[in-house]
């Protein structure tokens, strides 16, 4: 049974991550490209301010792979993967609530792991460290920037696991309902906490002079000697329809993730029931 759980797991995370790069390939893509052509009209600004106005004194190398097959072969295979390794570990995950939560249907179950996987590995995470476009986030705190993304992912876990261990201990004395709100909200203020404590990531990028020393991670407006603009900052808009497409291409993925696992975990849970009636008798 557990094998044919984890099965339809890989199936309905290969679904999902098809079905959210689709919507990322239709909504998220304008606005990578949009960040793409800032960054290049950037450089090529910050290039004719070094070097007295003339631009074109220094170019890249050839593209490895074209912006087509980035968009397209590129965040399409990398979404489907990522839909499959997050499908194969809400299977082991649902396995090993089965019996250990109480008396919830085969569906209910898949709903509600589906939500604490999205909430922990995502939405808590991104409150804290939210998804940047190109251009968005300074070279030299890529290292600083992953290693406390990780971090608040693993810490939203084990908050997330121990709100779960609270509230079954604390079910039989305050009762189903008040534990589940008592739970909720250790979770919160422990997660909030943390965040407090954490640095943001305009506090990385704070002493980056290309930034203008101030507290954002999102580029300032190129300045000349004079004080003059030269190039604008990066686009509010963009960014913030980045982060927000970013946000829905997940809950597409853990909703599919739910509503596809569900009644295939349903038809298999009552298989093996019947198996075993079967045997019994």
């Amino acid at each position: 049974m557990e094998k044919k759980l984890v099965l339809r797991g890989l199936l309905a995370g290969a679904l999902g991550g098809l079905l959210a790069f689709v919507f990322a390939r239709i909504f998220a893509e304008p606005q990578i490209q949009a960040a793409i052509d800032y960054e290049s009209g950037r450089d090529a600004a910050q290039e004719a301010l070094d070097h007295g106005g003339m631009a074109g004194m220094a170019h890249d190398g050839p593209e490895v792979f074209s912006r087509a097959v980035q968009a397209n072969v590129g965040i399409g295979a990398g979404m489907i993967l990522f839909g499959v390794a997050m499908g194969l570990l809400f299977a082991v995950v649902y396995t090993v609530c089965l019996g250990r939560v109480g008396q919830v249907r085969a569906r209910v179950l898949a709903v509600l792991v589906a939500g604490a996987g999205f909430l922990a590995l995502y939405l808590v995470p991104f409150l804290k460290y939210p998804a940047n476009p190109p251009a968005v986030g300074h070279a030299d705190t890529i290292g600083a920037r992953s290693g406390l993304y990780l971090g608040m992912v693993a810490a939203s876990i084990v908050f997330l696991v121990g709100a779960v261990v609270l509230g079954r201990r604390l079910a039989p004395k305050l009762g189903t309902w008040n534990a589940t709100l008592v739970a909720g909200a250790a979770f919160v203020v422990v997660s909030a906490v943390l965040m407090a404590l954490l640095p943001s990531l305009g506090q990385l990028s704070a002493n980056v002079a290309e930034y203008g020393a101030q507290p954002t991670e999102t580029p300032l407006p190129l300045k000349n000697d004079a004080g003059a603009i030269v190039y604008p900052g990066f686009p509010a808009d963009t960014l913030f329809a980045f982060r927000l497409n970013s946000v829905l291409a997940q809950l597409i993925l853990w909703t599919t993730i739910a509503l596809v696992f569900g009644p295939l975990a349903e038809r298999v849970l009552s298989g093996g029931r019947k198996e075993t009636a079967t045997a019994a008798a």
